[in-house]
This record gives structure tokens, C-alpha cells and sequence, in this order.
């Protein structure tokens, strides 16, 4: 399986695991940065080397954010830093949306754009 597909599978399960019965006030906005976000990935994937399958990826198992940050970064496509920025970013994200609170989710989308215009 190559690090686009592992990409796919993580953001297909970052999206689903956003439920829009308990949509927030800047739930529009937070889809749209996390189809940004997919596609910066993808992009970066795509542009990158490729890896051979690991034995846990021919067992079925689903990767993890944990998993895929060190693929990307043992091929020098995304750092583990970047990664992990973008995990406690949109974090915060869905949590000010969660919880209702519009000016805390707009600060934490902007902190985001800043993360991915670097």
C-alpha cells in the first residue's frame, strides 16, 4: 500500500469521524480545512517516493496518524513535527466547534492557515 493510499484511509477516517448531527458553529469551515489539508497531503504523497508495504498494512490493519507520520517521515515527505502540528491544530479545532465556541474555532482555523501557508 503506498503512503497516498495510507493518506486516503486516514483522511476518510478523520472525516467520518467528524458526525454532523453535532455540527457546530464552524463545522463548514472545518470540512473545508480538512480537505485542504487532504489535499496538501496528497499532493506531498504524490510527489514523493514510494515504500514497500509494512507487514501490519498486509494484515488489514488500519493505519494510524501515529503510523503514517513515520512513513512520511522516513520517506521526507511531511515531517513528524508537521504532522503532529496539524493533529493538535485540528484538535482544537473540533473541539472550540464541539463545544460551540465561534471566536475559539476561528482562532484555531487561523492558526491552521498559518501552519499550512509555511
Amino acid at each position: 500500500m503506498s503512503i497516498w493510499h495510507i493518506l486516503m484511509l486516514s483522511a476518510r477516517a478523520v472525516a467520518a469521524s467528524t458526525n454532523a448531527n453535532e455540527a457546530g458553529p464552524c463545522c463548514p469551515e472545518l470540512y473545508s480545512m480538512e480537505a485542504r489539508i487532504e489535499a496538501r497531503l496528497n499532493a506531498k504523497a504524490a510527489a514523493g517516493s514510494t515504500a514497500q508495504e509494512s507487514s501490519e498494512a498486509l494484515l488489514h490493519r488500519q493505519p494510524t496518524p501515529r503510523s503514517i507520520a513515520a512513513a512520511e517521515s522516513r520517506l521526507g515527505t511531511v515531517s513528524p513535527q508537521m504532522i503532529d502540528a496539524i493533529m493538535r491544530g485540528m484538535a482544537r479545532v473540533r473541539e472550540a466547534d464541539r463545544t460551540g465556541d465561534l471566536n475559539a474555532c476561528r482562532r484555531a482555523l487561523s492558526d491552521m492557515e498559518s501552519l499550512l501557508s509555511d
